[in-house]
């Protein structure tokens, strides 16, 4: 019971959050596509699930998903943030692991009602929660989305 609370408190603090932004923030840079390690055999790489313009590259618009892999836990999460000229754009996040409720939710469609056109900058989180109900971020990597 406190698992379920605990997944419906970081969704309505996601609902939230999109509701309050957008807030100018600073821009996070990173590279295309690609990915990352980290310390204690974690990984996480992008991979698109959708290429509507077939140049292999995140762009907006496009759907993309993450191969991820760690020994840090047996629930790992990964969140993509994105900025557009400073300003916080999208947020969504997803369990990587075989029991999730919802597991179409891997997918991210880089779009939404504020990020309605043109490239972004964007980091992808791998992260964890612990037993107390706190994040731990195993690694992140940047990613840039093309217009």
């Amino acid at each position: 019971m406190t698992r379920r609370i605990a997944h419906a408190a970081q969704i309505g603090a996601l609902v939230l959050a999109l509701v309050l932004v957008p807030v100018a923030l600073a821009a996070k840079g990173g590279s295309h596509g690609g990915g990352g390690t980290a310390g204690g055999g974690s990984s996480l790489t992008l991979k698109m699930v959708t290429d509507s313009n077939s140049d292999g590259l995140p762009n907006w618009g496009d759907t993309v998903t993450f191969d991820v892999s760690t020994s840090v836990t047996s629930r790992p999460y990964v969140q993509v943030d994105c900025y557009q000229n400073g300003v916080y754009v999208y947020s969504q996040w997803a369990g990587f692991y075989a029991d999730f409720a919802w597991p179409w939710l891997e997918n991210f469609t880089l779009s939404n009602s504020m990020w309605t056109s043109g490239g972004a900058s964007c980091t992808a989180t791998l992260y964890y929660t612990s037993s107390k109900g706190t994040r731990a971020t195993i690694m992140s990597q940047g990613f840039q989305v093309g217009a």
